[in-house]
């Protein structure tokens, strides 16, 4: 190894492997179904080799691209999908999927709690930003979820039932909050009230880190629009860059507008030489998700025997691949983070540090040794610099590299005290 571990470390790695056996063949069963369901999506729509030629300009008539967003929408549940190199982000994706469904004088409402900071300035809560739903004349409500996690169907249902909403908001990961994942069943339970109530009304659902990590997607519970980003789960760590919109057709053709122009949408946007690396990331990405899960379990094991507070637990069910470790002071972050550095392939030598990062409201430190830069399916570790001091880690192309750099980190930061 790289770093001389110690012998209690390598004890407590061993333990955890026997500990988390069983979680490992359920994390291998659900990625077996989810390839199997992309296998199907791609004999279904005669995947050739004529689909990885890229095109130029304005990107007219891009058989790789049109056939791709085909594929995603089987996959995700929906009627159609925007698969593009052209958002930069998920925020951009979701931001494009919000202004599709929103109009003036309506009101978001949002059924998980507080979405995650990068959302505040496009929704308004924060900030004073020209072009945000706030300047749109768009309101905002939200519903905290109840104890333990799960969307408060009761409340949910008085907001709708007393307020103009225009669409509800369900953020499927926990981002830099305490609260778990929601899980597939329970955005079908939000889904099933919202529209028997009004069918009108879409459900839009915030699905980064969640991709594959389930059977099953938001689109097969009812979710009438699906964003998220190709460098998390979906581009299968080959992904260059860029997001995806899933949905029913009538709002997708709306997000495309967002995306490029009205009367120009979907049918624009050059691939160039993405399309090999977006199909083959997509071919990849139930089983890349399953090395990110994988690691995240150890990670809660390994953690929790050093006397360490996680979440999820390493035997809980999961609904996206972040896993949090509360380590307390910023010192402790600090070193973790360094951990994870120093088990990365790429920028190995490099000590993070914090810093301020655009959309968050206090420094952030970030750990992430990436071969696509900022990709959260690959290990990274990151966290806001305020108490209790959590590390959000995140990723691994092979469970092999991950266990690697979580040992690390276990090093740097040794037991609870």
């Amino acid at each position: 190894m790289k770093f001389s571990i110690s012998d209690k470390i390598l004890k407590l790695s061993e333990q955890v492997m026997i500990d988390v056996s069983e979680r490992f063949q359920e994390i291998d069963d659900i990625a077996y179904a989810n390839t199997e369901k992309v296998l199907s999506a791609f004999y279904r729509h005669r995947v050739d080799n004529s689909c990885f030629s890229g095109t130029t300009g304005y990107g007219y008539n891009d058989k790789g691209r049109e056939t791709l967003e085909k594929i995603y929408a089987d996959v995700m549940g929906t009627d159609s999908s925007l698969v593009r190199i052209g958002f930069v982000n998920g925020t951009h994706a979701i931001t494009s999927a919000l202004f599709a469904a929103l109009r003036p004088g309506q009101t978001l409402l949002s059924a998980t709690g507080t979405p995650y900071d990068t959302l505040h300035g496009v929704i308004g809560i924060t900030g004073d930003y020209k072009c945000s739903l706030k300047d749109y004349n768009i309101d905002y409500t939200q519903v905290e979820l109840l104890q333990g996690g799960s969307p408060d169907i009761k409340k949910i249902t008085n907001v709708i039932n007393n307020t103009n909403i225009g669409a509800v908001f369900v953020q499927r990961s926990r981002g830099y909050s305490s609260r778990r994942a929601i899980m597939i069943q329970e955005i079908g339970d939000i889904c099933k009230t919202v529209h028997a109530i009004n069918p009108e009304i879409p459900v839009i659902v915030d699905n980064c880190y969640g991709e594959f990590t389930e059977i099953f997607e938001p689109g097969n519970v009812g979710a009438d629009l699906i964003a998220g980003s190709l460098i998390k789960n979906p581009g299968g760590g080959l992904a260059p860059a860029g997001g995806y919109i899933a949905g029913t057709g009538e709002l997708v053709e709306a997000a495309s507008y967002r995306m490029t122009a009205p009367g120009v949408g979907g049918d624009c946007g050059a691939t160039l030489d993405a399309n090999r690396l977006l199909y083959q990331g997509f071919f990849l990405a139930p089983h890349i998700t399953a090395q990110a899960l994988k690691t995240a379990v150890f990670s809660a094991g390994l953690f929790e025997l050093l006397g360490y507070k996680t979440d999820p637990g390493y035997l809980d069910k999961r609904s996206d691949i972040i896993q949090h470790i509360e380590l307390g002071s910023p010192e402790l972050l600090e070193r973790f983070c360094k951990g994870i550095q120093s088990g990365a392939p790429i920028d190995s030598f490099v000590t993070p540090v914090p810093g301020e990062m655009p959309g968050y409201d206090c420094p952030v430190i970030m750990a992430a040794g990436a071969f696509i830069q900022g990709a959260s399916i690959e290990l990274s570790a990151d966290g806001p610099l305020r108490p209790p001091y959590t590390a959000f880690l995140q990723g691994a192309l092979t469970y092999e590299s991950g266990k690697y750099g979580v040992i690390c980190s276990a090093e740097e930061v040794g037991a609870a005290t």
